[in-house]
């Protein structure tokens, strides 16, 4: 599906800083990372290190203050927020640690969301939504909307949705934080599954150190810094 040799996300030297009243607080520093078509990539650190941030600005969510983010072979910085939303759409699915699935919506209404935005004929967007919550054990769930569902189905969904548009990347915030440990297991395993049968790239943030040594790469951020780390197996 991806060229593996090819980085579908490539960071150079990003730095972000907030302001709290007349304290500057330097978040990410001198932050460089490459990902490659269908690797599997973990981030680790402690809370506040800046994860989320990192993954904001990777997605095109934030703004970094220096240095170059490309999604796809794109600059995602340069652009205007309307192309800079259709190139996310388009390349990068978004799983959180809460779902964010809309209430008022079915599985597969939310599942086909990204579709629709992105121009698709409502027919197509549900046939392919159905057909990829069925894929992630959600077949006979279709119908329900996200307060009928478990925890642990509400995620699968979110993963659904997110790997709808056919992404280069998935980028997850924390996605099995709010689980129990059995759920959060099954989660992981389906990401590992769906990177092994779709190729799609997944940049996964979590503070389980035993999910992330089941990725290719692992890397910790702490004090700005991103650096690789090996972990006992």
């Amino acid at each position: 599906m991806n060229d593996e040799n090819a980085a579908v996300l490539n960071a150079t030297n990003v730095a972000r800083t907030y302001k709290q009243g007349d304290l500057s607080v330097k978040v990410l520093n001198d932050v460089s990372i490459a990902i490659g078509g269908g690797e599997r990539v973990a981030i680790i650190g402690s809370s506040g290190s800046g994860k989320s941030t990192l993954l904001h600005v990777l997605g095109g969510l934030d703004t970094p203050d220096q240095g170059n983010v490309e999604l796809a072979g794109q600059t995602v910085h340069g652009l205007s927020q309307a192309a800079r939303g259709r190139l996310r759409n388009a390349h990068v699915g978004f799983v959180y640690q809460f779902h964010h699935l809309l209430p008022e919506f079915s599985a597969a209404e939310n599942v086909a969301m990204p579709l629709l935005i992105g121009g698709a004929r409502p027919a197509e967007a549900y046939e392919k939504a159905t057909a990829l919550l069925e894929r992630v054990g959600l077949g006979e769930r279709v119908q329900h909307k996200p307060n009928e569902l478990s925890g642990g189905e509400r995620q699968r969904a979110a993963i659904a949705r997110a790997l709808v548009n056919s992404p280069d990347i998935v980028l997850a915030d924390e996605p099995t934080g709010n689980l129990d440990e059995e759920t959060s297991l099954k989660v992981y395993e389906l990401m590992l599954e769906l990177n092994q049968e779709l190729g799609t790239s997944f940049l996964i943030v979590t503070h389980d150190t035993r999910l992330a040594a089941r990725m290719d790469r692992i890397y910790r951020l702490s004090a700005g810094e991103l650096n690789p780390v090996e972990l006992d197996a």
